[in-house]
């Protein structure tokens, strides 16, 4: 309180006092006087001074304050409006409150916001490094895509910028935030435009991460494929190694066959024989007999002049092959040489030993091969040519259908030259055909008869 308070507080307690010992005086001598005022009686009389007494300290202290005190004079004279005010101004204050805890907990919630834009922001920048270090080495592993690589860089520049301009956005998101706490008039406007811009950077976010995991998937499938191409690069250096290797052992062997030395020559078949193992000690002694035939055979191809053993093979081969032909079927067993050989050539002659099953390949009747002359055209050495041709195709088609054994024989060969005499005086085309004569195996020979074939019946044939 002021000391002008204190002493405008005194002056009026003074002023009433002096008053009413004033009036009091007044009034007692107007009651021993017995005054009369207004025609009232005298009892009456000093009753009106003294209320005309109290009015008057009323009137005096009230006139005192309205004219010492300002704030006084205005809360008087305008009270109903002040109290008016003063209801408005606490609404004002209330909803200021509610307004002010809605904005506590608006910015509780951007800040949440912000720290996992945050850690977004991190976890991209992680994975920016490691697509850093996915296209360093993509670029050491293969050179062919340095232009996916650069375009995968520059993409990567763009998410580094992109992710920039979202860390600019969020410290521009922080200064609305304190702009928020000091400017309360606009705070839904704020709120809710602070709200659209977190809601789109989020889905900025969401989608760059997309983004780099693309990229992500896209460097992995390009390591696969170049890994994928270093293995096939490295079995075709593989294959081109092996492929040059066999060139040159060919063009050796084409070289000792033209200087006419060449004795044995690469995969020739040194002996051979169909097996059927019986006993258990058959296969064995089977093996070993066409192993002594081999080495007899490799020994006069040479002509060494002696009567050792030459042939050498694995024991390991040997015992592999024993186990395989025990079941009692019947096998083609056959010894070749493992390379080339020339005459007089002192050295072992290394062999490799292979069995397939002896199955029937083509069965009696079986066409072989076949093809349509007309023997009336054809000169003389084109239809020798015609004959040739078929026996050609037919041993083709016998190699291709499992016969090893590359020696085709003619049936009725007596008889051969009078078939042709007669088909060489046929007037109109006919289907020349060669059929198997009897069952034949894998072990061969392919033994075949010619006939000719006219609307799908037998017209001429060699044993005719």
């Amino acid at each position: 309180m002021s000391d002008v308070g204190l002493i405008l507080i005194l002056v009026v307690l003074v002023l009433g006092g002096v008053i009413a010992t004033v009036g009091d005086r007044l009034g007692t001598r107007v009651g021993k006087a017995r005054l009369s005022l207004f025609n009232l009686r005298p009892k009456q009389t000093a009753v009106v001074v003294t209320i005309l007494t109290g009015t008057l300290i009323s009137a005096t202290t009230l006139g005192v304050l309205l004219l010492a005190s300002k704030t006084f004079r205005e809360m008087l004279l305008n009270f109903g409006r002040i109290q008016t005010e003063l209801r408005d101004r606490g609404r004002d204050l209330e909803k200021t409150a509610a307004d002010l805890k809605a904005t506590d907990a608006q910015k509780t919630q951007v800040e949440k916001q912000l720290t996992e834009a945050r850690s977004e922001r991190a976890q991209v920048e992680e994975q920016l490094k490691r697509i850093n270090a996915d296209l360093k080495t993509s670029v050491d592993r293969q050179r062919e895509t340095n232009a996916q690589l650069r375009t995968t860089e520059a993409q990567r520049d763009l998410t580094r910028s992109q992710l920039v301009a979202v860390s600019d956005q969020a410290l521009k998101l922080r200064g609305e935030i304190d702009q928020l706490q000091s400017e309360q008039k606009t705070l839904t406007e704020q709120r809710d435009q602070v709200k659209a811009q977190i809601a789109e950077r989020d889905q900025e976010i969401a989608e760059r991460t997309s983004l780099i995991e693309q990229r992500d998937r896209d460097i992995s499938d390009r390591d696969r494929v170049i890994a994928q191409r270093e293995e096939d690069l490295k079995k075709l250096e593989t294959q081109r190694a092996t492929l040059t290797e066999a060139v040159q052992q060919f063009e050796r062997a084409v070289q000792q066959i033209r200087s006419g030395d060449l004795a044995i020559y690469r995969t020739q078949v040194l002996s051979s024989g169909v097996v059927r193992v019986v006993e258990s000690d058959g296969a064995k002694a089977a093996v070993d007999q066409l192993l002594q035939y081999a080495n007899r055979a490799a020994l006069e191809s040479l002509q060494l002049g002696r009567n050792d053993q030459v042939v050498q093979i694995p024991i390991s081969e040997v015992e592999d092959l024993i186990r395989q032909i025990r079941d009692g079927k019947d096998y083609l067993v056959r010894v070749q040489a493992r390379a080339n050989y020339v005459k007089g050539e002192n050295r072992p002659v290394f062999v490799y030993i292979n069995a397939v099953p002896n199955r029937v390949v083509f069965l009696a009747g079986d066409t072989v091969a076949s093809q349509t002359i007309d023997p009336s055209k054809l000169s003389p050495q084109d239809f020798q040519k015609s004959i040739q041709d078929l026996l050609a195709a037919s041993t083709s088609r016998a190699r291709v259908a499992g016969v090893l054994n590359d020696n085709v024989q003619i049936e009725k060969l007596l008889t051969l030259g009078s078939f042709i005499d007669q088909l060489r005086r046929y007037p109109t085309a006919v289907e020349l055909r060669a059929v198997a004569s009897n069952d034949t195996y894998t072990a061969g020979p392919l033994k075949i008869e010619l006939v000719a074939v006219q609307n799908g019946q037998v017209v001429l044939r060699a044993s005719s």
